[in-house]
């Protein structure tokens, strides 16, 4: 089994988030794409087929992380297409993957890869004495979509944030996002960061699925549609971002780390 291991949302290896893609011609068993999950212990593996009925371009995707399959994510995503169109379909414009979050395509861009995204609907939901116990630093304004949006008051509280992962455990949502308007002399509207120890991963360093939470937020409190957008992990990543209606644009850059073939 062939595998890439792809920092995506940066142009330079070790930074920005890891992605292991396992590029196969058909599915192995369940059990073992888990397995292949928990050794490599980054934050997603995809798993992508091109199944034998589907058109020419499009591939079935997957992803899995260490604590089991999840229903979207905009990094592994961003990896699969740069390997694919790196090594599999090099003259091709764009790639189309069916997955658990829908049919996602990514095209070129320029030096980018852009991903058409949906956007989550996010509902306003009460501010909590768990949450501020959770984070450090009691939100401004809380969100739910798939996922859990905290408002912080600035962009060095999101920075600095220490959150308790016992305790973001314990809060709605499959993941945990904490934002603030970017300031001073950076070049970003919005700062974030991303914990998911329900899925065995203690912080995200560059969420693609978070942004699908984060850019519908900051596009209607800024007023514009096309942001600039940086996670604040210790890796660090920037996402171009536009909101299209109920879908959302992610655009990044890509590094290849690594090619291995794996002896399962």
């Amino acid at each position: 089994m062939r595998q890439y291991v792809v920092d995506a949302f940066t142009d330079k290896v070790f930074a920005g988030n890891q992605a292991a893609v396992c590029v196969l011609d058909a599915w192995p068993a369940e059990s073992l794409m888990m397995s292949i999950a928990a050794e490599n212990n980054f934050s997603e593996t995809a798993f992508v087929v091109h199944e034998s009925d589907a058109p020419a371009g499009c591939y079935h995707l997957r992803w899995f992380t260490p604590g089991g399959e999840i229903d979207l994510c905009g990094h592994a995503t961003l990896a699969t297409a740069y390997v694919l169109l790196r090594f599999y379909e090099p003259d091709a414009e764009r790639v189309e993957f069916d997955t658990l979050g829908g049919h996602l395509v990514v095209e070129r861009r320029d030096d980018l890869l852009a991903m058409d995204f949906p956007a989550y609907e996010l509902t306003p939901v009460p501010v909590t004495d768990a949450m501020e116990e959770a984070v450090g630093v009691r939100p401004l304004a809380a969100y739910m979509g798939r996922d859990l949006l905290c408002v912080l008051p600035s962009a060095a509280a999101v920075r600095d944030a220490v959150p308790d992962q016992d305790k973001v455990r314990e809060l709605d949502g499959l993941l945990l996002h904490i934002t603030a308007q970017g300031g001073g002399d950076e070049p970003y509207d919005c700062v974030s960061r991303s914990f998911a120890p329900k899925l065995a991963v203690a912080e995200d360093p560059v969420c693609g699925s978070g942004h699908c939470h984060i850019v519908p937020y900051w596009a209607r409190e800024l007023g514009k549609d096309d942001l600039f957008a940086y996670q604040a992990s210790h890796r660090g990543g920037e996402l171009r971002c536009q909101m299209r209606g109920d879908r959302v644009m992610l655009a990044g850059h890509a590094a290849l780390y690594s090619v291995a073939d794996l002896f399962v």
